[in-house]
């Protein structure tokens, strides 16, 4: 069932909630490395999603609180806060364009919404418990979305028919991520499995089985031809998307890896991790790893501008930060 949201009233205007510089311009001295740039603390409680958009000129987050906030990438100045859910928000995406915002919760739904007003303009509501993960397609056409009912769902993002639904996990679906071509998914779930699958039909393509606890999140290389996952086993892990062979396992965590994040050049790996730290890592050797402590509770989100120049990171302290990476 699609039901429409009422315009505006999800939308309210508030002061800037972020403290700190702004993005630096570049120099022969560059800031070092793990710079704090701010920290946004407009939420209340737990960042459990935090997103830049394809410009880089703002960041989004989701949190406990039952909000989604939309903010200035580069000062943390307020934009809005989005009030349509009624429970915690659990993930959300920017579409490919800019526009539009999808949001996952605790309340069952997906919602959609314009990113400078904070208009709902569609509400899913085929999930029948919490929405944990979704994606959006390369095209902007589509929606994947998968929570506690163990289901994946892909819709459409202009009117909410399902397209189908894939129902191989037994257990949670905690990440969804859509290969940039658009030919495929890969979800990752309690039942310690990532699986890719046709983005048109459903068919499974690989079970990738190289975690023995829960996989809380999954990532595509920019080539589309690794994956990256992580887990409750402490490890991140990257394979090969045709054939699910394991290229490296990182193993410096000592919590569970809940957030993972490629570099737009493919070349490094972000990991947000319950040890209260962000990891950045060789993509292809695990080697080198640059460890930012600047969180006190598990990080559970990072993603990196589109420039590769900055990351932003949100988890159990209820902050988002944005700090310098080279």
């Amino acid at each position: 069932m699609v039901v429409g949201g009422a315009a505006g009233l999800a939308v309210v205007l508030s002061k800037q909630k972020g403290t700190g510089s702004t993005l630096p311009k570049p120099t022969a001295t560059p800031l070092p490395l793990g710079t704090l740039l701010y920290t946004y603390t407009g939420h209340t409680d737990e960042v459990f999603a935090a997103g830049w958009s394809p410009n880089g000129k703002r960041i989004a987050s989701g949190s406990f609180d039952q909000t989604a906030q939309v903010w200035d990438a580069t000062t943390g100045g307020h934009a809005l806060t989005y009030k349509g859910h009624n429970l915690s928000v659990r993930t959300l995406a920017w579409s490919p364009d800019g526009k539009r915002i999808a949001s996952g919760s605790a309340d069952n739904t997906a919602q959609i919404w314009d990113s400078t007003t904070g208009n709902t303009t569609l509400t899913y509501q085929a999930h029948t418990d919490s929405v944990y993960a979704l994606a959006w397609s390369p095209d902007g056409k589509r929606i994947a979305s998968g929570g506690v009912d163990n289901t994946v769902r892909v819709w459409d993002a202009t009117n909410g028919q399902t397209i189908f639904t894939y129902t191989a996990h037994s257990d949670t679906v905690y990440g969804v991520a859509w290969s940039p071509d658009g030919s495929r998914l890969a979800s990752a779930s309690g039942d310690n499995t990532v699986q890719v699958w046709d983005a048109t039909t459903g068919g499974n393509v690989l079970t990738y089985q190289g975690h023995d606890s829960t996989v809380h999140t999954v990532a595509w290389s920019p080539d589309g031809t690794l994956l990256a996952s992580g887990g409750d086993d402490n490890t991140a892990q990257i394979w090969k998307a045709a054939t699910g062979a394991k290229m490296v396992s990182y193993t410096n965590h000592t919590n569970s890896v809940l957030g993972l994040a490629w570099s737009p050049n493919g070349k490094r790996i972000a990991t947000g991790s319950a040890d209260k730290t962000v990891q950045v890592w060789d993509a292809q050797t695990g080697a080198h790893p640059f460890t930012y402590r600047g969180h006190t509770d598990a990080v559970d989100t990072v993603a990196w501008a589109p420039e590769g120049r900055r990351l932003v990171s949100g988890g159990a302290d209820k902050t988002v930060q944005v700090w310098v990476i080279r």
